[in-house]
C-alpha cells in the first residue's frame, strides 16, 4: 500500500504541476463554468482514450497520459465547483486555487486508501481500458444526476462521483507508467 501512496503522490504532483501552471497562463477562467460543462469535458477527455485504446491510427500527437491528467485536473475543478459554486467573474487567486487542489485531491486521495483497503488493491488486475470504461461509465451517472437537479434515491452524489473518477484515473496513470518503466 506504500508503493500506491507513492505512486499515487507522484501522479497527483504531475497533475497539479500543469494545472498550477495553467492558472498562470489563463487565471480561475474556468471557474464561470457550469457543472455540467466540467461534466462534458470530462466525459469528451475519456471517449478520447476510448477511442485511443481502440483505433490503431491517431491524428493527433498526444497520448492517453494527457487526457488522463485533464480528467484529474476537470475533475478536481468540478469539486471546487460543486463547494464554492458558479462565478460570473474569475476569482481565485492562483494560490487560492492551488490550495484548494491540494485540499481536494488530499481527500479524494483518502478515499481511495480507505477503499484500497477494504478491496485489497483490486485495480491493479484490471486493465486500463477497464478502468476507462469505469470513468466513462461515472460520468454517465453524473449526467443523470445533473439531468435530475441533483436528486437521487439512493445512489452517493455526484461529489463522490468524481472522487471515484479522479481515483480511476490516477490508476490508470499508474499502470501507463509501469508498462513504460
Amino acid at each position: 500500500m506504500q508503493h500506491t501512496s507513492e505512486q499515487y503522490d507522484s501522479v497527483i504532483t504531475r497533475c497539479k504541476e500543469l494545472f498550477d501552471k495553467k492558472m498562470k497562463d489563463y487565471g480561475s477562467a474556468w471557474r464561470i463554468l457550469r457543472l455540467p460543462s466540467l461534466t462534458d469535458q470530462i466525459f469528451i477527455k475519456a471517449q478520447r482514450i476510448r477511442s485511443l485504446q481502440e483505433k490503431e491510427v491517431r491524428k493527433v500527437d498526444e497520448d492517453e497520459r494527457s487526457e488522463f491528467i485533464g480528467i484529474i485536473n476537470y475533475s478536481i475543478m468540478a469539486l471546487i465547483q460543486i463547494e464554492k459554486g458558479v462565478v460570473e467573474q474569475p476569482d481565485l487567486s492562483p494560490s487560492e486555487a492551488s490550495g484548494l487542489y491540494d485540499r481536494f485531491a488530499k481527500e479524494t486521495k483518502s478515499l481511495m486508501e480507505d477503499k484500497n483497503h477494504d478491496y485489497g488493491e483490486a485495480w491493479r488486475d484490471m486493465r486500463v481500458s477497464s478502468l476507462t470504461d469505469l470513468i466513462l461509465q461515472k460520468l454517465l451517472r453524473v449526467k443523470q444526476i445533473e439531468d435530475n437537479q441533483g436528486v437521487t434515491l439512493v445512489s452517493e452524489g455526484i461529489a463522490a462521483n468524481y472522487q471515484d473518477i479522479i481515483n480511476y484515473a490516477v490508476f490508470a496513470m499508474i499502470h501507463l507508467e509501469e508498462e513504460t518503466a
